[in-house]
């Protein structure tokens, strides 16, 4: 399940990769370090953003199984040259009926980037048994975390803001969403199951030469208030055209918190 345009993706795919947290990809290349070839599962896998950002970091010979419901993204994923070394092999299905099914064979590390915000506690629950019970590592980068800092500052910044987290626990296609709990919630139950957890901010940091992604993120977030209704139309019309007009005036910057989190079987390096 990816659930976002082709071209959202790779308009945001940029700031992802600068976002990511070096401490927690560091921890991901050690534990593979000196590995012959690694085995990869990435989930909700878009069209590939984070096998292009995390590949130089592995063993050259890689194999990755990218698992959407997304047949447009795969075929853009498949699209893509890949680095000498490394094959990848599509597997389309839903995530929320058929997990089990994309975990099973043999597997080095699964990886998952801006997934466990939308899913809701029973399938993070569900996916932590299965990681555990298989003693797989997990990598999951760019989960949202509730935190929006907006310059300059607008008085409805705040109850947008509210209304957007409230929106981001809304129903994902996998039940409520833990949303801007994800990481917490994922942290103390991998915790509690024996895995060392290793997590760092990667905060998208937007700057005001960033025209394009803003208006897309204001839009973005104007449409999730309108849909859960807590302002009005016409507050929330206002403050878009604010934003927007600070945007093409060149003095608007976004700070959108995000943190990756590692998580490895105890005793591994």
């Amino acid at each position: 399940m990816s659930g976002f345009s082709a071209g959202w993706l790779a308009l945001r795919e940029p700031y992802d990769a600068r976002a990511r947290n070096p401490k927690v990809l560091d921890a991901v290349a050690a534990m593979f370090k000196g590995f012959p070839s690694i085995r990869i599962v990435d989930l909700a896998c878009g069209t590939g953003s984070t096998l292009r950002a995390l590949s130089p970091r592995l063993p050259t010979r890689q194999n990755w199984r990218l698992a959407d419901n997304d047949l447009s993204l795969l075929a853009r994923a498949t699209a893509m040259p890949c680095p000498a070394g490394v094959s990848v092999t599509v597997v389309p299905l839903d995530l929320n009926r058929d997990l089990e099914a994309v975990l099973d064979g043999p597997v080095d590390l699964i990886t998952a980037s801006a997934l466990l915000d939308l899913v809701s506690q029973a399938w993070l629950e569900r996916l932590a048994v299965e990681i555990v019970a298989r003693s797989i590592p997990l990598y999951a980068a760019l989960s949202y975390d509730g935190r929006i800092e907006l310059a300059p500052a607008d008085p409805l910044d705040a109850a947008i803001a509210a209304a957007v987290n409230a929106h981001q626990r809304t129903d994902k296609s996998f039940g409520a969403a833990l949303g801007p709990a994800a990481v917490s919630c994922a942290v103390t139950r991998f915790e509690k199951l024996g895995y060392s957890v290793i997590h760092g901010a990667s905060d998208w940091v937007i700057g005001p030469d960033d025209h394009d992604i803003q208006m897309e993120i204001f839009a973005g977030w104007a449409s999730a208030v309108r849909e859960l209704g807590d302002l009005s139309l016409a507050d929330t019309a206002g403050w878009l055209t604010r934003r927007r007009d600070a945007v093409s005036a060149g003095r608007s910057s976004i700070r959108v918190g995000h943190v990756d989190v590692f998580a490895r079987p105890m005793g591994t390096r």
